[in-house]
């Protein structure tokens, strides 16, 4: 199921659950019993089960919502970190070439921010705040145009033709020759 913040829920079907939660909160306090619970609320006995848990040590502020499951590991300020070091160039934090990669990025912010995030967080979290994938300014000193349209011409229909010729064929493996 996919959500209109791109992830987690909103805040109004927070609130939704969060109230939920609290009447489950209410009805532990009057001592009703789990499945009664569960079904009256529409809900799963084994989320009952870990509200109860969580509300008998920690009363009616666990029913409470965390939030949304999707907020950032990084917050703005170490994000500024983060692109104040990306600025420096991949050669300032000894990479051999000047060529910024999601794993590098990665090594970065769990080296500086020491925070460790998967490369598909990173990706997302680049995204978010503008980044995307590099792209070269300018075409290559050593491209040859010449050499590239003669490969365009003689070599690429060669390499794109079919590797069978076209014809007649047999659907069976054992008697090719069969009608």
């Amino acid at each position: 199921m996919r959500y209109p913040e791109g992830g987690g829920l909103t805040a109004e079907r927070r609130a939704f659950r969060e109230g939920i939660r609290l009447k489950a909160g209410r009805r532990f306090a009057a001592g009703e019993k789990t499945v009664v619970i569960a079904k009256d609320l529409r809900v799963s006995v084994r989320s009952v089960e870990r509200w109860r848990r969580a509300w008998r040590e920690s009363g009616m502020e666990a029913s409470r919502s965390a939030g949304p499951a999707n907020s950032p590991t990084v917050t703005d300020a170490q994000f500024a970190v983060l692109e104040e070091e990306l600025g420096k160039g991949p050669s300032a934090h000894s990479f051999e070439d000047e060529r910024w990669t999601l794993a590098r990025v990665q090594t970065v912010i769990r080296r500086r921010l020491r925070v460790s995030l998967s490369v598909a967080t990173v990706w997302r979290l680049l995204k978010r705040h503008g980044w995307s994938w590099q792209a070269p300014a300018r075409r290559a000193l050593e491209r040859d145009e010449h050499a590239v349209e003669l490969w365009k011409k003689e070599v690429w229909p060669r390499v794109k033709a079919s590797r069978r010729p076209m014809g007649a064929g047999s659907s069976s493996r054992t008697r090719p020759a069969s009608p």
